[in-house]
């Protein structure tokens, strides 16, 4: 790799990549599973998923990743639960709309998010780690994307040589000073009735009254607030 070319990936690690890599140690740590997809290229998600689950370094543990095809939002949502992990890879950039979808419907699932590309850095994200490499096109080519799943990888298994480090931090504050319960997103499971319906959120299945927002469908993103849905999130 030339001499730009390491700077950048040095430049990529510091841009939250050890933070990413210290999430997803502790969600495994935890019990929970990395899913990766990469619309477009199947090829990135498989390459991921086969370093995590046979890893080629000796003494380094296999961890559970998985790697995600077409029909992603149908797949994920009957199979990730609460405390596992996506990876979206992306080598064209931008604002996929399929993409923004499915980190969106990732928070009301419970899953860490994290999207990693290259190419024209998106201007906003739901992704708890966006990884972007560089806003030059031909990154994608280059095989800097690659490596960047390779150290992600890599600063994974390090924060398994550190145990102190797998302790899940306390959540922060963020909370209704009246009811105690922040706003969450959770997905509609089923209608109930005119003004009620189940939702999945990362606490789980739970009931929601909907009488705020008027009729739903499954598959609805809803705000919800003490029990309430406040608002229907649009695409």
């Amino acid at each position: 790799m030339s001499q730009r070319g390491g700077e950048e990936a040095l430049s990529f690690v510091s841009a939250g990549l050890s933070t990413a890599a210290l999430s997803l140690a502790r969600g495994f740590a935890s019990g929970g599973t990395l899913w990766c997809w990469a619309p477009g290229s199947t090829s990135h998600a498989q390459h991921v998923a086969v370093e995590f689950v046979h890893p080629v370094i000796v003494g380094t543990r296999a961890l559970p990743a998985v790697a995600v095809a077409d029909s992603a939002v149908t797949t994920m949502r009957t199979m990730a639960r609460s405390g596992d992990a996506l990876l979206v890879l992306s080598v064209a950039g931008g604002g996929d709309a399929a993409v923004a979808d499915i980190l969106r419907r990732a928070q009301a699932w419970g899953l860490t998010t994290m999207w990693m590309g290259v190419g024209v850095r998106p201007a906003t994200s739901d992704a708890d780690h966006l990884l972007w490499l560089s806003e030059d096109v031909l990154a994608r080519h280059d095989g800097r994307l690659v490596l960047g799943y390779h150290l992600l990888w890599e600063l994974t298994h390090v924060c398994f040589e550190h145990p102190g480090l797998l302790r899940h931090e306390p959540a922060g504050d963020g909370v209704c000073i009246t009811c105690s319960d922040e706003g969450r997103l959770a997905e509609v499971v089923e209608v109930r009735g005119p003004d009620e319906a189940t939702a999945r959120t990362a606490c789980g299945i739970e009931t929601v009254s909907t009488m705020m927002v008027g009729e739903v469908e499954p598959g609805d993103l809803l705000l919800v607030h003490a029990g309430t849905a406040i608002t229907v999130v649009e695409p």
